[in-house]
């Protein structure tokens, strides 16, 4: 429970209570003495030992209010506790404002007598408004720290999200990498080394990059170049990655690993099944706010099986809907020869 006083916390608040009850006693002042024809001293003093002494001590009823919510208390414990606090700070009030007029007029007894009831009738009113008025203050606060913890919420489980959707690329990944080089080891050691370097390299890139989401399209292509020169070694001529990057690419901003599983899409349903050479070909160009990545692979329309997405690509789909919140950032096209996937980055622009 936040315990500072909404006058501590925001100071603007503050001033503008305090610039409030200051015009409003200078107005009482001008009405009593141009209108009613009071001395302007007597009226001065009047005015500022009631209102402005009220505006001190009323500032304290907040603590009443936020020590007796609906959630901890029942009505009539609240109701109990308002009419005590008021009767307290009313008394208050009354003797110390009784005090000060005296001081300056000795000779105000009849005075006092009879406005006391009314001093008396209007110090509760007051403090009726001012518990309306800090309620309003203390929902307000309630409801803007309530906004400021759902929206941290929601960033960390935008944060866990995306961190669980890598998490599921890896494996599938790494697991795929193994069983080449399981399979490469009794056939070309050689080759087998290779890959192990390679993927060694293309792991500590995903650890590198692991806690931050936005890379270079740079950073991006060349680990996945990396990829590529692995499952090169694995599928031989088979594979023929082909790039038509434009240069003002390479700068552009793109979450990390988000191209690695449409390299491995585009391996698992063309190149595996294929006889002849498949094409990977990798276009991308900047046009203004957003960057266009085009990744197609040709495919044998005769031996490929039909396939829904992958888990790789609802991934993607899924990470672009979080990051950007759009998930149409991504598309697919097929032509039954050649399948394509766009991804559509917008970029921050200056």
């Amino acid at each position: 429970m936040e315990l500072q006083h909404p006058f501590i916390t925001n100071p603007r608040l503050a001033i503008y209570y305090g610039v409030f009850w200051l015009a409003t006693a200078i107005a009482l002042v001008l009405i009593s003495t141009l209108a009613n024809g009071a001395d302007f001293g007597a009226a001065v003093v009047e005015v500022f030992t009631f209102v402005i002494f009220y505006a001190l001590i009323g500032s304290a009823i907040w603590y009443v209010i936020k020590f007796s919510t609906l959630e901890d208390h029942s009505i009539s414990s609240i109701l109990f506790a308002h009419l005590i606090a008021a009767s307290i700070i009313v008394f208050i009030w009354m003797y110390f404002g009784v005090v000060i007029i005296k001081l300056f007029h000795p000779n105000a007894d009849k005075w006092i007598e009879k406005v006391v009831v009314n001093r008396v009738f209007g110090g509760y009113m007051l403090y009726v408004i001012y518990v309306v008025f800090f309620y309003a203050v203390n929902y307000y606060q309630g409801f803007k720290e309530k906004v400021r913890n759902e929206g941290e919420l929601k960033s960390l489980v935008k944060e866990a999200e995306l961190h669980a959707l890598k998490s599921q690329i890896n494996p599938h990944f790494l697991f795929n990498s193994l069983n080449s080089i399981s399979s490469l080891t009794m056939t070309d050691p050689g080759k087998a080394q290779e890959m192990v370097i390679n993927l060694s390299q293309l792991m500590r890139y995903s650890l590198k990059h692991e806690q931050k989401e936005i890379v270079t399209f740079q950073q991006e292509l060349e680990n996945n170049k990396l990829y590529l020169s692995i499952e090169k070694v694995r599928f031989g001529s088979k594979l023929n990655p082909i790039f038509k990057i434009d240069d003002d690419c390479l700068s552009a901003q793109i979450p990390n690993m988000i191209l690695q599983p449409l390299y491995e899409n585009a391996i698992k349903y063309g190149v595996y099944e294929a006889t002849e050479t498949v094409d990977v070909i990798t276009h991308c160009r900047r046009e203004n706010e957003f960057l266009e990545i085009k990744i197609s692979n040709t495919y044998d329309a005769e031996v490929q099986s039909k396939k829904g997405e992958g888990i790789g690509l609802r991934n993607i789909r899924d990470r672009l809907q979080l990051i950007y919140g759009n998930p149409y950032f991504m598309q697919t096209s097929d032509n039954n020869n050649e399948f394509t996937v766009t991804l559509t980055i917008p970029q921050k622009t200056n």
